[in-house]
């Protein structure tokens, strides 16, 4: 009964060794990932919401060198980020996240429901042609994070 013990003892102390070796090294191999998000912004009325998000994001993490971000546009949002109608604040942000690396895609079918082109948009845009839900599954399939303020 006693070697049943020691042994047993033995058994689960290696176990728990092995184990915390195992979490330490995934938490390793995780400092140094530079996690992925992609935010979704259809309401117009969340567009100065999801950009502080964006920008506490980029902040929360050091910088726009530790995170990758990418901003998929479409419905009633699109309209404020028209470069004849958009506000100096949303012109800077955009202006800002655009030289940070963040790619801002615009929806293809809500550009051509609003008939706008991308030059009518503010400068850093890109088309989503195939749609904007297309790219967010896109970015989704390639390990981002979908995050819908």
């Amino acid at each position: 009964m006693n070697r049943r013990n020691i042994l047993w003892s033995a058994i689960s102390a290696l176990g728990a060794a092995l184990g915390a070796s195992s979490a330490k090294a995934a938490t390793e191999a995780g400092i140094g990932a530079k996690l992925k998000v992609v935010y979704h912004l259809s309401d117009a009325e969340k567009v100065n919401f999801v950009l502080g998000n964006i920008q506490n994001h980029i902040d929360g993490v050091g910088g726009p060198e530790h995170v990758t971000i990418a901003l998929v546009i479409h419905g009633q949002a699109l309209k404020a980020f028209h470069s004849a109608q958009a506000n100096p604040d949303v012109s800077k942000r955009v202006g800002d996240f655009s030289k940070d690396g963040v790619e801002l895609a615009a929806c293809g079918n809500t550009m051509k429901a609003q008939n706008v082109t991308l030059n009518e948009l503010l400068p850093g845009f890109v088309n989503a042609e195939k749609g904007g839900v297309v790219r967010l599954a896109e970015l989704q399939s390639q390990g981002y994070l979908y995050l819908r303020p």
